[in-house]
């Protein structure tokens, strides 16, 4: 559009759009009508997706994320489920049910790009620890590790791009409610290897022996963070 000085204007007379940028991102509660596409456009896999190992029917309103080979980090995994993060600020949350993972997996929710974070639940033998790994400096980093002794957990991630701050904190939660900060702050860095910049995704894979598998309750998206 150009003005009558036939220069393309600063500003344009229009409405605010008052949604969370429809149709580029959307909180999910993984339940699907008979008509409905399994993944709406919002969500876009890591890699080619394994199709086998990944479900929203085999348990009605929860995708169930299978693990089928084994990898050595979360970089190389595949099913990686994923949404765009917004900006000034904006929030991903989820809910895990990690009763039937296996010893070696590791499941949960990421801010993936080349130097990545995430915050999951790691199984060694019969035991689980909520572990945040910070992948800032493009090494990954375990920063905390938390022993677990349930098999639901809530995990959050507060992303902060408010004047070129590019920085994220994670948290969980043992009842959805009452939060708790883990690790350390993850300052995010735009890389070509992963040019699309930084996105939310639903993770879990395996690194000793395949056939477990995570539940994902639901994923929620806002564009804003708590104070």
């Amino acid at each position: 559009m150009l003005g009558v000085d036939g220069k393309v204007p600063l500003t344009l007379n229009l409405p605010a759009n008052k949604s969370l940028i429809p149709g580029i991102v959307h909180s999910d509660e993984f339940t699907r009508k008979k008509k409905d596409a399994a993944l709406p456009l919002v969500w876009q896999w890591n890699h080619n997706p394994e199709n086998s190992l990944w479900s929203l029917n085999e348990r009605k309103g929860f995708l169930r994320l299978k693990t089928g080979r084994l990898d050595t980090s979360f970089y190389f995994a595949r099913n990686t489920l994923t949404q765009r993060t917004v900006g000034p600020v904006c929030t991903g949350i989820t809910s895990l049910d990690v009763a039937n993972m296996k010893d070696g997996d590791f499941a949960g929710l990421c801010l993936l790009q080349k130097n990545y974070g995430l915050v999951g639940v790691q199984m060694k033998g019969n035991n689980k620890s909520i572990v945040m790994i910070n992948a800032s400096g493009g090494n990954a980093v375990e920063a905390a590790t938390v022993p677990m002794f349930q098999n639901t957990i809530y995990f959050k991630a507060q992303c902060d791009f408010t004047n070129k701050k590019d920085v994220a904190d994670f948290f969980y939660s043992l009842d959805g409610n009452n939060w708790i900060t883990v690790g350390t702050q993850l300052k995010m860095t735009y890389t070509l290897p992963h040019f699309m910049g930084y996105r939310f995704g639903l993770f879990n894979y395996a690194t000793k022996e395949t056939g477990g598998y995570a539940d994902f309750d639901y994923f929620h998206i806002t564009d804003t963070i708590d104070k």
